[in-house]
C-alpha cells in the first residue's frame, strides 16, 4: 500500500474550501452560514478485528485500521461539503474532527465546522 491509501481531504475540484484556519489570506467572509457537519459511523469487520488482535500481540501499525479510519474522515468530509454546499457556502472554517466509539460496535466520525460565503478581498 502507498502513501494514497492513507491520506485525506479534499480533490482539488471541490467549489468548497475546507480549511482548520479562522480565515482565508486573501478572501474576506461576506457571510457567516453557521455550524455544519458530516457524520459516519463505521463498524470493524471481523478481518480487521482479528489482524488487529495478533498484530496487538507484535506490536506495529494496524494498517486495515488506519485505512479504514481514513475512509470514515473521508466520507464525514463528504458530507460536511455536501451539507455546506446545499445552504449556499463556498468555504467552511475552523473544520475540525471529533473521533469516540459507538456502543462498542464502532467508531463514530464528525467532521464539523462554520460554514461560510468568502470572497476575494
Amino acid at each position: 500500500m502507498g502513501i494514497e491509501d492513507y491520506g485525506g481531504g479534499q480533490t482539488a475540484q471541490s467549489d468548497v474550501l475546507v480549511v482548520t484556519t479562522n480565515d482565508v489570506p486573501g478572501h474576506q467572509v461576506t457571510q457567516v452560514i453557521g455550524e455544519v457537519f458530516g457524520l459516519t459511523v463505521r463498524s470493524r469487520h471481523l478481518g480487521s478485528q482479528i489482524g488487529a488482535g495478533l498484530k496487538s500481540m507484535i506490536g506495529g501499525e494496524l494498517k486495515g485500521l488506519t485505512k479504514t479510519l481514513v475512509e470514515t474522515r473521508n466520507q464525514a468530509m463528504e458530507r460536511l461539503v455536501e451539507q455546506a454546499r446545499a445552504r449556499g457556502a463556498n468555504a467552511v472554517l475552523m473544520m475540525r474532527f471529533d473521533v469516540s466509539e459507538a456502543a462498542d460496535v464502532g467508531t463514530e466520525v464528525c467532521a464539523y465546522g462554520t460554514a461560510a460565503v468568502i470572497s476575494r478581498s
